[in-house]
Parts: structure tokens; sequence; C-alpha cells
């Protein structure tokens, strides 16, 4: 990834993480990784963890930013998240999360699907 596209991926994690701080939740872990994979943002509300996937995009040329989030990449992520609750257990409520961002015309556009797969 050219380091102007992953600027631009780092800038919609941070508006991620922002809105969800704002929105009640604690962010414990950014770019979580482990052998099988990567998770954006993990965070917590109420009792809850959340596993959060951030998609930003520039254009809906090829669709939402959330139809990036393929079943496969779905699978990598639950994959990932088990890996995480072995390292890091107590919660028994988790949730998978995606949070769109279109950067279109100067402006952001944030969308939070909760709980999505």
């Amino acid at each position: 990834m050219t380091d102007r596209r992953s600027d631009f991926g780092r800038r919609g994690e941070d508006a991620a993480c922002n809105f969800l701080e704002r929105h009640g939740y604690k962010v414990v872990d950014r770019n979580y990784r482990c052998r099988w994979g990567e998770i954006d943002v993990i965070a917590v509300k109420g009792g809850t963890l959340s596993f959060v996937e951030v998609k930003t995009r520039r254009s809906l040329r090829f669709g939402t930013p959330g139809m990036a989030v393929t079943y496969a990449k779905q699978q990598k992520i639950r994959t990932t998240a088990l890996h995480y609750l072995q390292q890091h257990g107590g919660y028994k409520n988790i949730s998978f999360d995606i949070i769109e961002i279109l950067a279109d015309d100067g402006k952001a556009k944030l969308r939070h699907l909760p709980n999505c797969f």
C-alpha cells in the first residue's frame, strides 16, 4: 500500500475511534495483529467487546465501503478475534461491527453498523 493510501486509511481509523469514543466506547486496541489477521479497532461499551472493521472510501464507484468486508474477510476477523479473546479473556458479550466512511467532496460521512456479522 502506498503511503498516501495508508495515510488515508489511518485517518479513517482515527475518525472511527473518535466516533466510538463520542458514543461511549472505550478503545482498548488498534491494529491488533496475529498470524491469522488484523482487527482495525477493538472497543468496549457496557460490557460488550466490539471488534470493528473500518472501511474508508472516496466514492461509491465499487459499492458501499462495507461491501468490501466479504465473507472470507469476516472469517479472518472472527479467527483473529478468537485469538485476541484467548489472550485477553473476561468478556462474555462480543460484537462484530463495521464502520463505513465515505470521504467524498471534502466531507466525511460515517456510518456505524453494530453487530452486523
